[in-house]
């Protein structure tokens, strides 16, 4: 077998009398494939077992095993059932038809066969096929890589759990030290605090730098598929106008096509074809642009800029972070869609600050109020819901002194004065246990102030929602700092 035939593909014929199919052999052969043939269903199950081809050539009309009989075997067999089958008889009754295809036959060519349709016909399996085993291998690749994201997801978790282990190993160390030096206890009470703190930051400073390096590999790896699907489907939008260019100039030119052509146009409803494909290639055009939105939201909010403050677009940060929030803001059996109201000021300039470490801020805040809202509705009807549906609200402004400001609100229960003064404190949480760890708005808290010269301040009372305020330089050389409760 040739390399040439080999790429073609592998095409077994099976009729009893292969003597008639002479010229249909050679042709196909002349074509560029390897042709194999087999004179009983018996003969074809046992070669296509030993050695499957690319595409089954299969009579209907056969003594001892006809085709029918011959392509139920085929497809029962889990080696054998995707070779694609096509009919040859000489039957052209609907019936035998539909038995063929509920068999599960891919198409029926009606004897005497004509070499150009054949050849078309086989070319045009050939190609679905070698495009589903393309398909298959990338869903396989996908699989594995997310197999492998998964084993760093448990490798991540198992390191955070070793960390927790060696700091409650060290706190029980300290705390039986406080016991045996009660003239110390004040003294190493506020060692143990400053050491869970540090020690709670690093983990998660390890999380989030291992999550961004991840998030951005991850984030490459799918934007490369992507765009070679998003780059693609404007020329088979353009290819298939000039198709159907082509067919309507046919259809005025030769407006009395013949019998068969007729017959085609019909069996593949042409109208609705030139219908319904510029819609799916429209939604092939939404589908890849949503998934170029997702990579790129990802890749902006991972961004890692540790050592160095850079102007930045602050609309796109929280952009991005409510992109990967969709999925806990979106509609949900017990509650409706948590609705996000924007109101950006048209004139935010690009803010010199960390990047990464604003994101997280604003991921820290809008996850507290999403739960918040979440906890809220677990005490409420889903008529009392709908009637007072949640929402969170992001106002952007420029204020005096070269600083911007940012707004985030939510319509929430609010919380006591005792709950509020305590938020940024470190370890402080109001959620169940293994639900939060109380660190996430202290943090938030440090990058913004003390990292950024800025102020956060929370605004809330019972039953009138919560409202964080963030105040941040837009230069911060020319900035003093301000910190606020």
């Amino acid at each position: 077998m040739s390399g040439e035939a080999s790429e073609q593909g592998i095409i077994l014929i099976v009729d009893d009398t292969p003597t008639n199919l002479g010229s249909m052999v050679d042709f196909l052969t002349k074509s560029g494939f390897t042709v194999w043939v087999a004179r009983s269903g018996q003969s074809a199950i046992k070669k296509v077992q030993y050695s499957p081809p690319d595409l089954i050539l299969l009579d209907v009309i056969m003594p001892e095993m006809d085709g029918f009989e011959t392509c139920q075997h085929l497809k029962a067999n889990e080696s054998t059932k995707d070779i694609p089958v096509i009919f040859m008889t000489a039957l052209d009754d609907t019936e035998s038809k539909v038995k063929g295809f509920n068999i599960g036959a891919v198409d029926y060519i009606t004897k005497p066969l004509q070499h150009e349709e054949v050849l078309a016909r086989v070319k045009t399996h050939l190609s679905i096929r070698n495009l589903t085993k393309k398909l298959l291998r990338e869903i396989a690749d996908r699989e594995k890589a997310q197999a492998e994201l998964q084993t760093l997801a448990q490798n991540l978790e198992t390191r955070v759990k070793e960390r927790t282990a060696e700091l409650s190993q060290t706190n029980e160390r300290l705390e039986q030290e406080i016991a045996d030096r009660k003239l110390a206890e004040a003294a190493l009470q506020q060692s143990l605090h400053e050491l869970k703190l540090a020690q709670s930051q690093l983990i998660q400073s390890e999380k989030m730098s291992a999550l961004g390096q991840l998030v951005t590999g991850v984030a490459h790896e799918i934007n490369n598929p992507v765009n070679f699907i998003y780059g693609n489907i404007s020329y088979v939008r353009d290819y298939t106008k000039d198709l159907f260019h082509i067919i309507k100039l046919y259809q005025n030119n030769y407006p009395n096509p013949s019998g068969e052509i007729e017959k085609q146009t019909e069996e593949i409803d042409l109208g609705f074809l030139k219908e319904d494909l510029p819609k799916i290639l429209q939604s092939m055009q939404i589908g890849a642009d949503r998934i170029r939105e997702i990579v790129l939201s990802l890749r902006h909010f991972s961004r890692q800029e540790e050592y160095e403050m850079s102007a930045v677009n602050i609309h796109e940060g929280i952009d991005s972070t409510l992109m990967i929030l969709h999925n806990r803001l979106k509609f949900k059996p017990e509650r409706p869609a948590i609705e996000v109201i924007k109101e950006y000021t048209s004139n935010l300039p690009p803010v010199e600050c960390l990047c990464g470490e604003i994101n997280q801020v604003f991921m820290n805040i809008l996850v507290n109020a999403i739960d918040a809202l979440d906890e809220y509705n677990k005490q409420r009807t889903i008529q009392e819901i709908q009637a007072h549906p949640n929402h969170i609200m992001i106002r952007t402004e420029v204020i005096e002194n070269n600083k911007i400001a940012i707004q985030i609100s939510d319509n929430g229960p609010g919380m006591t004065e005792e709950v509020r003064s305590r938020i940024f404190n470190p370890f402080f949480t109001t959620k169940a246990p293994g639900k939060g760890t109380g660190i996430g708005l202290s943090i938030s808290w440090q990058i913004v102030v003390e990292k950024h010269r800025g102020s956060l301040r929370c605004i809330s009372e019972p039953g009138k929602g919560t409202e964080f305020a963030i105040e941040i330089p837009i230069h911060q050389e020319s900035t003093v700092l301000a910190i606020s409760a």
